[in-house]
């Protein structure tokens, strides 16, 4: 059983091509698939806001036009500044925490200084009352000159 398909190359008004493809020994119906035609012959698809835009004239000297470059130029500034800040606002931060986890390191070398004393202290002890500590059985006797008996 071999199959065949024909396609069929449409380009709509908005410079899309349609393929249309239709299988001749399959009994599926074909969808038509949209393929983005552009000048240089493929690539990516112009999108609907910028499509009018490249053939219009613009008149540089219009109010719209300044308006629009004025609109523009302070959203760029904006922009800038909200960016400058947020940059600012980083460093700053950065600057905090380098200052919180040098804070932090000494704190630590502190806290294993003093548990190093401590635990140099605990063993000390530990093995001073081992040794006044005596093995049961091994009790001394002292005699006491006015229990002994007759």
């Amino acid at each position: 059983m071999s199959k065949t398909s024909q396609q069929n190359t449409a380009t709509d008004a908005n410079g899309v091509s349609v393929i249309h493809t239709q299988a001749h020994t399959s009994g599926l119906q074909q969808v038509p698939q949209l393929v983005p035609v552009s000048p240089g012959g493929g690539g990516k698809a112009v999108p609907p806001s910028k499509q009018g835009k490249k053939n219009s004239f613009v008149d540089r000297n219009s109010d719209e036009y300044r308006q629009r470059r004025e609109r523009n130029n302070m959203a760029v500034k904006k922009s800038r500044l909200k960016s400058k800040q947020k940059a600012q606002d980083t460093l700053q931060r950065v600057n905090q925490l380098k200052e919180e986890n040098e804070r932090l390191e000494a704190k630590i070398k502190l806290l294993t200084k003093e548990l190093s004393v401590l635990k140099d202290l605990f063993l000390e002890h530990a093995h001073n009352l081992a040794d006044n500590v005596q093995p049961v059985g091994t009790e001394t006797t002292t005699t006491n000159p006015e229990n002994n008996g007759p």
